[in-house]
């Protein structure tokens, strides 16, 4: 594309045949002498896209959710096979409305529910447990020597004294606080699950799962009894139900970015048609991701709504030179032209710097945010052509209301001689006490921001699920179990690494021990199970239940008797890793952080080629995993998005000075987002992450629009303030409304079921208006101190003497009401500092 041509103000036709269509570059060429073509393939690509697009699934996988190259996480797969129920698992809790579980109507109702939740696919039957299931058992120190069986016996009747021995049973199977609960009126089931249906092959479809698990409860509720379910699973499934709620925001988006858009233009057809454009982008990147095998999230979901956002604000400044081309009355073919010649390079570097925001995401090591990153760059990819190609040849055809283009050469005539109270407001940033007040107080918010930004944490602050309502069902749920049990379902499991048949080694068994106390004097830790634990128990009925005995013996063969009638949950077939089970108040991230700096500062002391302390299984062990993850890639994924972002601004203005100017804003933006965080209670996870960089990438938009047209006005010789005047003029109502579109359409989310989305949609809305705030106020106090522009130079009867890099004719010195030669939007890197 020849910039320099394309900076120029083009000249009036009127009529298409007096337009030379061998003008204009090889892709104008080739795209706008051939419409009809371009026109009649994507119309085939949106059926076939549309079609592919009907093939899109909604899930989620465990194991995206989780960093499987960290250490730990690769510790907890290399071992799965021996800790199952400690990654996907559920916990559901059965309580009678009246009463205890002693009761034969209740335990009746307990057991069609454990065979039918039993029977379901994708249940890791041999590790289900249940007061039903034949794993659950008893164990007690007789005259006899040790006795057990299941707790539930064999000659189970419903009668009064089958009642008596089930509750002696209970009473010595070491389950109350985790099967059952200290009260006796509830009992858990705990179901653990695989990652693929065994019937299907395929990955277990969550919510699908998730339904019949609220059919089950449906059902036996009716039974007298109250159901209460946790778990990953059940977390996911209630995520993809609120998603379908989340279809009603996205078309009042749809309804509020139109109407702003109207607004602007009061041109229906032109506002359908960009309406639709955006819509097709959506359509496409529907159809690609079902076309790649890829799935949808409940992280990933809404990058289509983004998209669609981002497609309708762009779509309005393509919008915004067509109708001030037809209101000169250029013939709209050639309006058409004209706006693809200026807006083209403009477009495509604003939107590389969104995609730059979403691709650096595929750095951090979680396959779900990876996932979003593809996705959203492909939504990207195809806003690249639906609205910098056929939106400008779909205008051509429709063009805009002669009523509307009229009307905006009205508004702009009117503006002529006279600044508008706002566009002074905003100009007096340019001078040096504005200036110096605006980067002044703009320095000081950084500063302060930063001391609060220190507060900042990684991981959850909530308890329970924060991705979901505090008020939600599933929290409430989470809140009866952690009220009711001692075996929370935040477990973390630190695993022990020996040669075969040496777990129960004394040596062993008394460091386990040993980390078991130490942590059990943590805040957070509310108990722990381990092998260690068991032995000393053990020990304690050997010597008729005196507890002077409650310690590990030094003899090798009580401490291998004890293995025999151990769970299996504790140790392995081969007895060459030992579990210890580290139960949780909560996984909040000062809490998990406190467990590992234990187990890590433990492991290094006492680590031996014998054995060996890993860290880490259980929900607990892998968040804690996923926050250290997190945290090393937050400050990471900012080097590298606010690097290609300034590599992108140098290539397109060719001056440092402008990059620091264009990028400054948006450091300041990125700080008191962390301060609204911090604000707000919300930490740095899997959820909020991807909000800073998207913030990045499609913030810098503003100021390139500004900043380009900013710069051609002093290459052609207008002061800073004319400069800034004309940006305004031309780009600055654009920026305002591509800022309140975005936000509007983001603060949607606010009022989603889902607590995460509504998280997502208070931080973009801030980071989209504060970055436009950023691209009007701080942008030209920066431009005061590090682009003040030369002085005018001189003219010989209305031109300018020197050469004109930038091929702009500038304006007259003594200010003329003549329409200014700069186009509504340019390609900034034609206009760049030249040394």
């Amino acid at each position: 594309m020849n910039i320099d041509n394309d900076l120029e103000q083009q000249p009036v036709v009127r009529r298409l045949q007096d337009f030379d269509t061998r003008s204009g570059n090889l892709a104008e060429r080739a795209l706008f002498n051939h419409r009809p073509w371009i026109v009649l393939a994507c119309l085939l690509l949106t059926v076939l896209l549309g079609f592919q697009a009907t093939g899109l699934k909604l899930n989620a996988s465990f194991e995206k959710m989780i960093p499987t190259s960290h250490p730990y996480v690769a510790n907890y797969l290399e071992h799965k096979a021996d800790l199952s129920g400690l990654g996907n698992s559920l916990r559901i809790a059965v309580a009678p409305r009246e009463g205890t579980i002693f009761d034969a109507n209740y335990l009746a109702t307990l057991q069609k529910m454990n065979d039918e939740i039993y029977l379901l696919p994708g249940v890791d039957r041999p590790f289900m447990k249940s007061l039903w299931t034949a794993n659950t058992r008893w164990t007690a120190v007789t005259e006899e020597g040790l006795d057990g069986g299941t707790v539930i016996p064999d000659d189970y009747d419903g009668s009064p004294r089958s009642m008596e021995v089930l509750r002696a049973n209970v009473e010595r199977s070491g389950e109350i606080g985790q099967l059952v609960a200290g009260n006796f009126k509830s009992s858990m089931l705990f179901v653990p699950l695989l990652d693929k249906n065994p019937q299907t092959g395929q990955p277990l479809d969550y919510s699908a799962f998730s339904r019949q698990l609220e059919d089950i409860r449906a059902k036996y509720q009716k039974d007298g009894v109250a159901i209460h379910i946790t778990g990953f699973t059940k977390i996911v499934g209630d995520l993809i139900e609120g998603l379908r709620q989340v279809l009603v925001f996205f078309v009042v988006a749809i309804a509020i970015a139109s109407a702003v858009l109207y607004w602007y233009t009061r041109c229906w057809r032109s506002t359908m048609l960009v309406m639709l454009c955006s819509l097709v982008a959506v359509l496409w990147q529907f159809g690609l991701l079902a076309t790649f095998h890829y799935e949808l999230d409940p992280y990933s979901v809404l990058v289509p709504f983004l998209v669609f956002a981002i497609g309708m604000s762009h779509g309005a400044q393509k919008m915004n030179g067509i109708m001030q081309d037809v209101g000169r009355g250029t013939h709209k073919v050639v309006a058409a032209r004209y706006t693809f010649r200026r807006l083209f390079a403009a477009g495509m570097s604003a939107l590389l710097c969104d995609a730059v925001g979403f691709l650096v995401l595929v750095m951090i090591q979680i396959k779900v945010i990876q996932d979003l990153a593809v996705i959203a760059s492909i939504g990207v990819a195809v806003l690249i052509f639906t609205n910098l190609v056929l939106l400008p040849i779909l205008l051509s055809y429709t063009g805009v209301s002669a009523k509307a283009a009229a009307r905006g050469m009205e508004a702009d005539a009117a503006q002529q001689g006279r600044k508008p109270w706002l566009w002074s407001l905003l100009d007096k940033f340019t001078q040096r006490r504005w200036a110096t007040a605006a980067v002044a107080a703009s320095t000081a918010l950084a500063v302060l921001g930063y001391l609060v930004s220190l507060q900042l944490q990684v991981g959850d602050l909530d308890p329970g699920a924060p991705e979901l309502r505090a008020d939600s069902r599933y929290n409430r749920d989470n809140a009866y179990m952690v009220q009711n049990y001692s075996a929370s379902a935040d477990v973390l499991v630190v695993m022990v690494k020996t040669a075969p048949d040496q777990c129960t080694q004394y040596q062993t068994l008394a460091k386990v021990d040993a980390l078991a106390w130490e942590l059990e004097q943590l805040p957070g830790v509310d108990a722990t199970n381990s092998m260690a634990s068991l032995s000393k128990l053990a020990a304690t009925g050997y010597n008729e239940g005196n507890f002077k005995w409650y310690n590990l013996t030094p003899n090798q063969s009580a401490l291998g008797a004890v293995q025999t009638r151990a769970p299996r949950e504790l140790f392995n077939q081969n007895c060459s890793l030992l579990s210890l089970y580290v139960y949780l108040k909560d996984h909040k991230a000062a809490t998990l952080s406190g467990v590992v700096a234990t187990v890590e500062r433990f492991a290094a002391a006492n680590n031996t080629k014998e054995e060996q302390f890993l860290l880490a299984a259980g929900s607990a062990g892998i968040e804690a995993a996923t926050n250290i993850v997190v945290k090393q890639a937050m400050r990471d994924m900012l080097f590298w998005v606010y690097g290609a972002v300034i590599l992108l601004c140098y290539a397109t203005f060719r001056s440092w000075r402008a990059v620091v100017v264009a990028v400054l804003p948006l450091v300041l933006t990125s700080i008191l987002c962390e301060v609204l965080m911090v604000w707000l209670g919300m930490g740095v996870k899997v959820a909020t992450l991807p909000v800073i960089a998207l913030g990045v990438g499609i913030g810098v938009d503003y100021a390139l629009y500004v900043l380009s047209v900013m710069l051609a006005r002093q290459r052609a010789g207008d002061s800073l303030s004319d400069a800034f005047h004309h940006a305004l003029q031309f780009t600055g109502r654009v920026v305002m409304l591509t800022g309140v579109t975005l936000a509007i359409a983001v603060a949607t989310w606010i009022f989603s079921p889902i607590k995460f989305q509504a998280d997502m949609g208070i931080l973009l809305a801030f980071m989209f208006l504060w970055n436009m705030v950023g691209a009007l106020v701080l942008l030209p106090a920066l431009a005061h101190f590090l682009l003040p522009g030369a002085p005018r130079p001189a003219t010989t009867n209305g031109a300018t003497l020197g050469s004109d890099p930038a091929g702009l004719t500038p304006a007259s010195a003594a200010g003329s009401s003549m329409r200014p030669s700069v186009p509504d939007e340019v390609p900034s890197h034609a206009v760049a500092e030249r040394g």
